[in-house]
Parts: C-alpha cells; sequence; structure tokens
C-alpha cells in the first residue's frame, strides 16, 4: 500500500521553540510508523512557515491533488492540526472526499483513523480545539500588534517610502538619505503647481525608483520594474508619515482564516503624532492639503492651473471645464459650464476666456489685498491655520451646495413620476414632504457658514510676512496663492445686447 507523508512548521512553533514539531521530526516519527506498517512512501509533502489554516499551502495542495489522482492510499500526519487547524478543511476533506477517493487519514499522534468507525465525533472535537487555538492565538497576535502601533512602534513589513527601519531598532523608522529628498521634491512640485501625473512622469524621465521598485531591493517579491504613477505620488502627498505621525491600524483582516482585509473608517486608524523625524514641513504639508482637496485637472503638459477647481457656474451651480481652440496658430483657453457641455438642456454656455478670468481674479486679489493691507507691516503674514480653517468650510459648502443640487432634482423628478401615475397620493406626499424637509435643513446649514463666513476677521498674524510681500513685489496669479485666498469664483452668462458678465468672487475670508 502507498502513503503520503504530510509535514507543517508554522512561526508560531519555531517562535515557541517546539523543537518536536521540526520538520526533520516530524518526518522521522512518520517515516518509522510507515515501516513498521510495511507501507510504501509515495511522497513527502513539507510546508515550512504556514499557518494552519492557510488554505493555499504549496504542499498542501499538492497532497490534495495526488490524492484525487489516487497516487497513494493513505495520508499520515503527527497530529490532525498539523493538517489543517480550519473545521471546514476537516470536514471538507477528511470526512468528505478523502472517503470517496479511497484515502485512509491517519494522526499518529491524535489516534486519528478514518478507518475505524466511530472515530468521527472525536476527530470534530479536535477540529474544533485546533480551530478555537487558532483563533485565541489571533486575537493575542492582534492584541499585541496593537500595543505596538498605539506605543508608536512602526509594525510593517517595509519602511514607506522616503524612511528605512533604525538598524538598532526595526520598530523605528529613520530617514532614507537617498528617498528622502525625493519625498521633498514631490511635495515641493505639488505645491508650485504640478498635477500628480507630471510629477510621475518627470521622475521617471529622471529615473529615479519608484516605491515599489524601492521595495523590490530590500527582499519584496515583484522582480518587474513598477514605473512612477499618479496613484504611487498621490499616496505620498497624502501620507502624514512625512510630518513626523505614524499612522497604522487602516485595515483590518475580515477573519483570522483568509487573507482578505477591509479599510477601516479614518477615526479607527491608530494616529501618533512625533514618532519619528518628519521629512516634510507641516505648513508645506497643510498647503499641499488645500491643493490636493481641490478638484482639478491639469493641462496637456500636466501643469494645474491656478483657478482650477474653484470656478463654478452661478446658473446651475455646476464646475466649469476648460476648452481651447487655435486660431492662426494661437491657442485660447475658454470655460463654460460642464453641465450645459454635457447636456445643452441642462443649462447655458456662460462661456469666458480663462486669460481674462486670470487677470480679472489677479487684480481684484491686489485691490482686496490693499483694502485689507493699505501699508505691509513687517512681519505680517496669512494665517495659515486660518486659511486651513475655511479651505474645510469650502469643502462643506460645496457638499451641501451639491445636496441641494440633488435634492432639487430629486423634486422635479418626483413631481414628473407623480404625474405619469407611478406614485399614490399618500406616497407622493409623504416622499415630498420628506424631501422639502431636507432642502429647509441644507439651506439652514448653507446659511450659517455663510454667515460665520463674514463674521471671520481677515486672516493675519504677525508672522514673516513672506507671502504677502512676495505678492506686493511680483502680483503673479499663483496656485498655491489662488487656494488661500479664494472660496469660488462664479461665472454669469454674459448679456447679449450689452456684453456684460458678472464674475463673483468667494473669498476665504
Amino acid at each position: 500500500m502507498n502513503c503520503a507523508i504530510y509535514c507543517r512548521l508554522s512561526k508560531e512553533d519555531v517562535e515557541r521553540q517546539l523543537e518536536s514539531e521540526s520538520i526533520q521530526n516530524q518526518k522521522a516519527l512518520l517515516l518509522d510508523y510507515a515501516a513498521h506498517q510495511n507501507w510504501k512512501v509515495a511522497g513527502v509533502y513539507c510546508d515550512e512557515d504556514y499557518s494552519g489554516a492557510d488554505r493555499e499551502r504549496p504542499a498542501f495542495l499538492r497532497l490534495i491533488h495526488d490524492a484525487e489522482q489516487g497516487v497513494f492510499q493513505v495520508i499520515l500526519v503527527k497530529t490532525q492540526s498539523r493538517f489543517t487547524r480550519d473545521m471546514e478543511l476537516v470536514e471538507r476533506y477528511i470526512h468528505s472526499l478523502f472517503p470517496l477517493w479511497g484515502i485512509r487519514f491517519i494522526a499518529v499522534v491524535d489516534h486519528v483513523d478514518t478507518e475505524i468507525k466511530g472515530g468521527k465525533k472525536a476527530r470534530q472535537i479536535n477540529g474544533l480545539v485546533n480551530e478555537w487555538y487558532l483563533e485565541d492565538l489571533s486575537e493575542n497576535i492582534r492584541a499585541v500588534l496593537d500595543y505596538k502601533r498605539k506605543n508608536g512602534q512602526f509594525i510593517g513589513s517595509f519602511a514607506p517610502y522616503g524612511y528605512r527601519k533604525d538598524p538598532q531598532n526595526h520598530n523605528q523608522l529613520i530617514p532614507d538619505p537617498e528617498t528622502a529628498p525625493v519625498v521633498q521634491k514631490i511635495f515641493s512640485l505639488c505645491q508650485n503647481g504640478m498635477g500628480k501625473t507630471r510629477i510621475a512622469q518627470q521622475l521617471n524621465e529622471l529615473g529615479i525608483p519608484s516605491p515599489a521598485d524601492q521595495q523590490n531591493r530590500f527582499g519584496a517579491d515583484n522582480p518587474e520594474h513598477t514605473p512612477w504613477n499618479r496613484t504611487a505620488v498621490g499616496r505620498i502627498l497624502r501620507s502624514e508619515t512625512y510630518i513626523g505621525t505614524l499612522v497604522q491600524g487602516v485595515r483590518k483582516k475580515i477573519s483570522y482564516k483568509g487573507g482578505a482585509c477591509r479599510t477601516l473608517p479614518c477615526e479607527n486608524w491608530i494616529r501618533v503624532p512625533n514618532s519619528h523625524q518628519p521629512i516634510v514641513d507641516p505648513n508645506t504639508f497643510q498647503k499641499v492639503q488645500l491643493l490636493l482637496n481641490q478638484k482639478t485637472r491639469s493641462d496637456g503638459r500636466g501643469v494645474v492651473h491656478p483657478l482650477s477647481g474653484l470656478t463654478y457656474c452661478a446658473a446651475c451651480g455646476g464646475g466649469m471645464v476648460r476648452s481651447s481652440s487655435n486660431y492662426r496658430g494661437r491657442r485660447t483657453d475658454y470655460l463654460s459650464c460642464g453641465r450645459y457641455r454635457s447636456d445643452h438642456t441642462l443649462c447655458t454656455r456662460h462661456s469666458i476666456r480663462l486669460e481674462e478670468l486670470t487677470t480679472l481674479v489677479q487684480e481684484k486679489i491686489g485691490q482686496k489685498l490693499s483694502e485689507a493691507f493699505p501699508t505691509l507691516p513687517a512681519g505680517l503674514s496669512l494665517t495659515e491655520s486660518r486659511l486651513t480653517q475655511a479651505a474645510e468650510e469650502h469643502k462643506d459648502t460645496v457638499q451641501l451646495e451639491h445636496r441641494q443640487l440633488q435634492l432639487n432634482r430629486a423634486l422635479r423628478q418626483l413631481y414628473l413620476d407623480y404625474g405619469a401615475g407611478l406614485f399614490h397620493q399618500d406616497r407622493f406626499t409623504s416622499l415630498r414632504d420628506d424631501f422639502l424637509k431636507q432642502q429647509a435643513a441644507v439651506s439652514a446649514q448653507l446659511q450659517k457658514q455663510k454667515a460665520n463666513s463674514q463674521k471671520d476677521d481677515p486672516p493675519c498674524q504677525k508672522g514673516t510676512g513672506q507671502q504677502l510681500q512676495d505678492w506686493f513685489k511680483n502680483p503673479t496669479l499663483t496656485r498655491e496663492l489662488a487656494v488661500l485666498l479664494l472660496r469660488r469664483i462664479e461665472i454669469g452668462e454674459k448679456e447679449e445686447e450689452s456684453g456684460t458678465q458678472i464674475i463673483t468672487i468667494y473669498w476665504a475670508f
């Protein structure tokens, strides 16, 4: 009779220094047992450093395949837990498929033998005990890892791009002299108005290794070259790691049995400020977040226009989109209502030349700053915290206005559906009242936000005065200044007779 020997060793066995569980000792025990039974060993299958709940163990999968093909008639293991700690696999193979395939399963130490009648309950109890052990072990490991995370210890396999693990303490991050300057360059390019796609292109042109390539140097199993892309750049620009805040516990395994994970809500992430040396200045990081929070599109060269994501149609509230025309080799950029561009029945054009709008906004910024600061006192600057708050308020306002438009459309559709006889009177009245109630709540929130923004004092304080000084020396509209000072710009429709067009600017202060 042919038999197969299966051995498994997991990390927990090594960490607990269980010499008796070593592959060599398991193999010796099972070979001796097979010899006493006068069985021929058709194959020895060994999985080293694999959990008993892992269903993708390479030797385990080969064992199952050969069992189905009838290569052997007996499977020998030291204990049932060596074969699996998953109760579902116990039922699937030991109690269902193995009998169909004519396979006898023996666990020597547990005295498990499927040829002996009446042993099924004992095997099921063994399976439950093994699974309970695995579940307890998983919870204990998770508790230890959470403790380390909350104490600012880095527990990832690879350090984030721009850092490396301290040789003296692998749970501590230190700046990588090779890649930290690359991170600083990425933040600088974004702050100067370059889009994520163009930043990635420039890094590839310079031959700078991407985060994936950097991991490959330290043992990641991905031999192929991976170039920079906008996703990799965006992940770096959003990461608080670079201001010294360690953010972990972002994802959680759904079950201890598998590797599938789910992303946790951001309020459940474990954040530990000042856990390691920052690479990027916090003020620079905040400015970049303001830029990223705007819905923007770069031009064909990967450069984001200063007003990108700040312009809206005064009639429908939709975002303005850019288009270009060429006349005698001269390119002219225009903005027009995005809703009109997608469907001419939704709105009207509201078109304006981008160059004309940029010049107007630049003049208005100069007037606004001159009114607020007739003479620039030494050391006067814009307050970063106030502007950050204004950007968040702007984000909330945009969301509320978007919700208001959704409710307006929903009400219109409801009346149309009711007119078509799709709703009974009671159902129509209930839905209408609910929509109207939501509309009133959104309108009240918008009015409250506008009232609060009007009460705020101009965002100035004693400081370096560098931003205002730069503006007065060279009054050029930059992306950074536009995001800091402007909340939104609404473009009205041009009057056909007079040619006038109303442009309304909402300031962030």
